[in-house]
């Protein structure tokens, strides 16, 4: 049978479905649309913490139904109150109070197994202590800024001057040795507010540009929000601490290879907000931690525990340490107080009442530990000398007024700089020889009730700092420009980051926390 003539409609559809059939084979259409189905089955997995089931202690007394006697079958009780009732109420000390229930607080220590939340807590925990004491018996944490320093020293032989006194810069070298120790340019000046110092190199703001965000920088640390965020003073282990509004800190171990854990350990020491974590260098396997609920903890990675130093009735709402004395705590307590508190003793040494309202935060001059800075809800940030402060005595260095809550002060890498950042939209920049420099640089600040405060700070120099940004990015306000000059993106970021924390060892490396409990870990491309 012969075949039936193709009608001229049928022949140009036949045409346009072999033309369509080239064009996508020219285009690669099905193999690009393979490839893309492969690469989202396998993306990466979001690190996210493990949280076991609310431990609850064993009942040992039977539980007693209360049953009337009337269920019971039993008659009245037709006796009543005794005759001389009413005379014994009378006598009745009026010393006598109420009996309150008990608090949820622990009033002393806590192991760091019973506080640890997840699954294997026994295990879990000894990879987290076993890392930590590896990093504190470490006779040198990496390689600090003075050693670096003295090498470029005797290789250039030459030295530039800086009017600040204190410390020194590097005309414009170059440094081909990081502080972690591998090869690679380091742009910029390097700072370790735990050691005296700084190295100035070229100027090179490409880094900056460079830096990116990978999907495996991203994790789910915390339930909740997250208060505080902390990177550990070393070089040998990218290692984060943060805290949450429910009383949990948590470790990211950034290197960490074990897919079971991911590298996350959740710990719940305290019962309200964390409001402080300190780390300090010369002591990194003792870790303090301040809470609203009027507790500052140790965790003490060779005891195992979760210590209690000092507990009040008051909030405590910031904790903070002089770079050069690991004896001492300054925290916060109540409605403008300060306490200085020895720890070998276990008292406190001064008491005194710097603000009308809390002090959101406490921050030490690098270059002149006797300099302090403090923000409150109050309205303004002050400067103080230490030196100069007493009972009777208490006069401030430089007062910054602003006209709402002032939620972080703190000085930059040099010494010679405060900023400040404040409700009313306002990121304040204080410069000069005695701080009577203060410019205002506009700035979103307004972050509501359900997000942490934004608080802004300073990079690894004077030249930029850091802040959130309410469009789920991170600004980079330049200080001698006097606006942002660059906003930090990507696709990876799903909420706003709020509090942060630069590396004191790696350039480039920046910490974001938001309040739904993510870690955004920056690093240069």
């Amino acid at each position: 049978m012969a075949s039936q003539k193709l009608t001229d409609y049928e022949r140009q559809r036949l045409e346009n479905i072999k033309r369509n059939a080239e064009m996508v084979a020219a285009l690669k259409l099905h193999s690009k649309a393979a490839t893309l189905s492969a690469a989202t089955a396998k993306r990466h997995r979001t690190k996210t913490f493990k949280a076991s089931p609310e431990k609850k202690p064993k009942t040992e007394a039977p539980i007693v139904i209360r049953r009337s006697l009337r269920t019971r079958g039993m008659p009245p009780d037709s006796k009543g109150f005794p005759d001389d009732f009413s005379d014994n109420f009378d006598k009745t000390p009026k010393s006598v109070s109420v009996i309150k229930p008990q608090s949820p607080r622990v009033l002393g220590p806590i192991s760091m197994v019973d506080a640890f939340s997840g699954d294997d807590e026994t295990e879990s925990n000894k990879m987290l202590v076993g890392t930590i004491l590896s990093i504190a018996k470490e006779t040198q944490v990496g390689v600090s800024v003075k050693d670096v320093k003295d090498e470029i020293f005797s290789e250039k032989g030459a030295l530039g001057s800086c009017k600040s006194e204190g410390f020194e810069s590097l005309g414009t070298e170059k440094v081909d040795e990081s502080l972690n120790g591998k090869r690679k340019l380091v742009k910029g000046v390097v700072k370790n507010e735990y050691l005296d110092g700084l190295i100035k190199i070229e100027k090179n703001d490409q880094w900056l540009e460079s830096l990116d965000l990978k999907p495996e920088n991203v994790v789910r640390l915390l339930p909740g929000r997250i208060m505080v965020v902390k990177f550990f003073p070393c070089s040998s282990v990218r290692m984060i601490a943060a805290g949450n509004k429910f009383g949990n800190i948590a470790f990211w171990n950034v290197d960490s290879n074990n897919e079971k854990e991911d590298g996350i350990y959740l710990y719940r020491p305290h019962t309200g907000p964390i409001s402080g974590i300190l780390i300090h260098q010369h002591s990194m396997s003792k870790i303090y931690s301040s809470c609203y609920d009027g507790f500052i903890r140790l965790m003490d990675a060779e005891k195992e525990v979760f210590d209690l130093v000092h507990s009040c009735d008051d909030t405590m709402f910031s904790l903070s340490q002089q770079p050069n004395n690991s004896e001492t705590l300054y925290f916060a307590e109540g409605r403008g107080g300060l306490k200085v508190w020895d720890i070998r003793t276990g008292k406190s040494s001064k008491n005194w009442m710097l603000h009308e309202d809390r002090i959101n935060t406490i921050n030490f001059n690098s270059q002149n530990p006797n300099i302090m800075a403090t923000s409150s809800t109050d309205g303004t940030a002050c400067i103080w000398d230490l030196r100069s402060m007493s009972a009777h005595k208490l006069k401030t260095l430089k007062t910054v007024s602003h006209s709402r809550a002032v939620h972080s002060a703190y000085f930059s890498p040099s010494g010679s700089s405060l900023a400040t950042t404040s409700l009313d939209n306002k990121v304040g920049i204080i410069t000069g020889v005695n701080f009577e420099d203060a410019c205002m640089i506009y700035h979103d600040n307004w972050t509501g009730r359900w997000l942490s405060s934004f608080r802004g700070i300073w990079g690894w120099d004077d030249s930029y700092i850091f802040i959130g940004n309410m469009k789920r990015g991170v600004d980079v306000i330049s200080p001698s420009q006097k606006r942002s000059v660059l906003t930090l993106q990507s696709p990876e970021m799903s909420a706003i980051p709020c509090r942060f924390d630069a590396h004191p060892y790696e350039i480039g490396m920046l910490a974001g926390a938001t309040s739904g409990g993510q870690v955004y870990l920056w690093t240069p491309c």
